[in-house]
């Protein structure tokens, strides 16, 4: 059996992206709830809500535009001067709508398409670099996320049991992200 690289890779990206990131940004939205979705800490800090509609848009701008070649739409200030008109299940929706327009372009990407060159963002890149940014971006951003739901949820969250052996296991199931 020969390992392709590329296709590992590729594999993994939409992995992290739709059975990891997804879920657990999910979890901590919902622990939010509407009661604390837009709250922020101070005037220069953004809310759960202003982190998802970013991360929708920038995943979107950065593998759908950028790599799939879909018109880019962007608004990207306007994702952090929404201060509410949505409620926790509308971002989540929106954010999982997101991600599912994400692994289908991702899907389409094949190995060989890896070291394509890309403009994104005014920034020159190729398709790899393109995924593993959207990657490594999207898992800040849920990181912040879970943070404010642990000290402002409205129910406590955890992602993971540990046996008595130290063995963790997640707590969610992944396979219904979308």
């Amino acid at each position: 059996m020969t390992f392709e690289v590329g296709q590992a890779f590729l594999d993994r990206a939409r992995s992290h992206l739709r059975d990891d990131y997804l879920p657990r940004l999910v979890i901590a939205v919902e622990a939010l709830g509407d009661a604390h979705v837009w709250r922020r800490a101070n005037e220069q800090s953004n809310s759960a809500a202003n982190l998802c509609l970013h991360l929708a848009g920038n995943a979107r701008q950065w593998i759908v535009a950028g790599v799939g070649g879909a018109t880019d739409t962007r608004e990207r200030q306007a994702e952090f001067d929404a201060r509410d008109g949505l409620t926790a299940m509308e971002i989540i929706a929106r954010t999982r709508a997101a991600f599912a327009d994400i692994d289908a372009t991702l899907a389409r990407v094949t190995p060989d398409q890896l070291g394509a060159p890309r403009h994104i963002q005014g920034h020159d890149t190729t398709v790899f670099a393109a995924i593993f940014h959207v990657c490594e971006h999207v898992a800040m951003h849920v990181g912040q996320v879970i943070l404010l739901a642990k000290a402002w949820g409205t129910t406590p969250i955890a992602f993971y049991t540990v046996t008595p052996e130290g063995i963790a296991t997640r707590t969610w199931d992944g396979s219904q992200s979308f």
